[in-house]
């Protein structure tokens, strides 16, 4: 998931660890007091959040604002990939699972959502059974049912040409998935045979293999109830059916939306949520530097949860008070570099690895900002993901690039220079910031590369997720950032290093890497039973891929949230990347 894909999201799921007290200073804890009317709490102390829920609180009504700079990829949850969005959208889609709500690594926990317990596995794991909760029923009073479900997931995975930008996995997995065109040509109306629903409450997956980490599978938004009849295709979105604690009043497109409680929503059969806020407003294309400002304020939250700006940062950490109001965490995520194996001349693996080698990643990691956001990386899996081991194939004396190395293996390639293309999101000045600083170490080299910027929005939709677009403007080389899917080495590497995930659209293997013993080992690792196995079996894809030299890790990221003290029950979860849980956040103000 980017991350922030997948941001994403696209999803991003990992253990959270705080930094030391040597870095942000620590102040007296205190909790709000539910029966006062205060506008304001006091600090809980830095970090605080990554330990524990602060400003806990029970206290009803109010408007909880969020806030972003760009706009999200949907509020679709069937056609969502951005790990800000898997988490916001849990007010008013329930998947078949979810993560507990808890801090750092204990919200990678997963516990059950719409269905009554966890799945239950059977013929080796290729076939995997659900059952939901009783008395489940959508906004408008009517029931949720195990088809609801089934047709969820058919239109988010299966209708590619229509929903294409979350993750494909149920399409790789089900059984006879790779023929099935979707809900929306289906003219058999009987959908997915693979998919039974033998009742009302009961759902059963038939995959084409084992699949030993199902449940994570069915804790994405695809799996959120879906009504048939409601169903606008891509037009969904403008009139989303809830089935959480709250549902839209009214959605802008591109502008942003105003959520209100469910009138319909039981909290009998939801033992997650709370439903505190009397409404939960998201304003769009906001600038950042307001965003820091209102946050700090206490009066929003910023959406996307990847951190404050860097003159904000600034300012935080050199003010005891204000660090006392941040959590700063790894957010199981890895920036980097795909190069695109697609475009002359990164189709050789040689002139690959002379970007690997000429990258300057102390400049990249300064212009981030610096230490307190991310460690120098050099795997692509970070440390807090399992089958994270050790190692730097490109190592530069202090990490600052290679010149002579690089040379050599220009030389080795063919050339002695390279003209390309770099990518990054314009809205996300750390990004272009990183860009830059790489473009100066591939210039002294003799790689030329211009930059390109593209909104977020349409990043993966447009531009760098678009195969054809890429080839077609000679992008070369694209920033990234990536979030694991699910906490798990699979979780993580397969949607950016598994030929089968690559799409015409809403691609995330920017690499357009498809190497038939890295797709090969990702398929055993997800069949295997023994955990301790299978995560040799990442380590293993891991090596494999970088010295394939497809991508070029950058930093380990962490982010460095400022917490607004008029907010209650903030929690920082390692199951969306360090951001506050969005399912329970309510608020002082009247």
């Amino acid at each position: 998931m980017e991350g922030n894909p997948l941001i994403m999201r696209r999803s991003a799921l990992a253990a959270v660890a705080a930094i030391g007290s040597a870095s942000l200073l620590l102040a007296g804890c205190s909790k709000a007091d539910d029966n006062k009317n205060d506008d304001t709490t006091q600090s809980a102390g830095a970090n605080a959040a990554t330990k524990d829920v602060v400003n806990a609180s029970t206290k009803k009504g109010g408007t909880v604002t969020f806030e972003y700079s760009d706009v999200p990829d949907s509020f679709d949850p069937g056609n969502t990939y951005y790990g800000y969005m898997y988490n916001f959208s849990r007010l008013y889609a329930r998947p078949l699972m979810t993560f507990k709500p808890a801090a750092g690594d204990k919200g990678n926990e997963l516990v059950p959502d719409l269905a009554a317990s966890p799945g239950v596995p059977s013929d080796g794991g290729k076939t995997w059974t659900y059952k939901l909760r009783p008395g489940l029923e959508y906004q408008d009073g009517t029931a949720i049912t195990s088809k609801d479900v089934k047709y969820a997931v058919e239109r988010s995975n299966f209708a590619r040409d229509v929903l294409s930008l979350g993750p494909n996995y149920f399409q790789q997995f089900m059984e006879g998935g790779d023929k099935y065109k979707g809900p929306y040509k289906d003219k058999s109306d009987k959908g997915l045979a693979s998919i039974e629903t033998p009742d009302d409450t009961t759902v059963v997956f038939h995959l084409n293999r084992a699949f030993q980490e199902f449940d994570y599978l069915v804790a994405t938004p695809q799996t959120a109830p879906v009504p048939k009849a409601k169903d606008k295709g891509i037009d969904y979105v403008k009139n989303i059916v809830s089935s959480g604690s709250y549902k839209f009043q009214s959605y802008e497109d591109g502008k942003g939306a105003v959520l209100v409680r469910n009138e319909n929503w039981d909290a009998k059969t939801d033992p997650l949520r709370k439903q505190y806020p009397d409404k939960i407003v998201v304003n769009l294309k906001v600038n950042a530097a307001t965003i820091d400002k209102n946050v700090q304020a206490g009066d929003s939250i910023d959406l996307g949860g990847s951190g404050v700006q860097a003159a904000t940062q600034a300012q935080l950490l050199s003010s005891a008070a204000k660090k006392a109001n941040t959590d700063n965490t790894f957010g199981g995520r890895l920036v980097y570099m795909a190069i695109n194996t697609k475009v002359k001349p990164f189709d050789k693996v040689e002139c690959r690895k002379a970007v690997q080698y000429a990258i300057d990643k102390a400049s990249v990691q300064t212009a981030e900002g610096g230490p307190i956001r991310g460690d120098i990386a050099s795997t692509v899996l970070p440390p807090d993901i399992p089958g994270y081991e050790k190692s730097d194939v490109y190592a530069t004396p202090g990490n600052k690039g290679d010149a002579a190395k690089a040379k050599e293996q220009l030389k080795a390639c063919g050339t002695s220079s390279i003209k390309t293309n770099i990518s990054a999101r314009s809205d996300r000045q750390p990004e272009i910031d990183a860009a830059t600083a790489i473009i100066d170490s591939l210039k002294k080299v003799g790689i030329d590369a211009s930059l390109k910027q593209y909104p977020s929005g349409k990043y993966f939709t447009d531009y760098a997720g678009v195969p054809k677009f890429t080839e077609k403007q000679k992008i070369g080389l694209i920033m990234m950032q990536w979030g694991a899917d699910w906490p798990s080495g699979y979780g993580f590497l397969q949607q950016i290093l598994h030929g089968k995930a690559i799409g015409d659209s809403g691609n995330t293997n920017l690499s357009q890497y498809n190497n038939k013993d890295v797709n090969a080992l990702l398929e055993k690792a997800i069949g295997t039973e023994d955990m301790t196995a299978r995560n040799a079996l990442y380590t293993e894809i891991d090596k494999k891929t970088m010295d394939d030299a497809v991508l070029v890790p950058l930093t380990y990221f962490k982010v460095l949230l400022a917490r607004p003290t008029n907010y209650t029950n903030l929690v920082s979860t390692a199951a969306f990347s360090g951001q506050y849980d969005y399912l329970n956040i309510g608020t002082t103000k009247k």
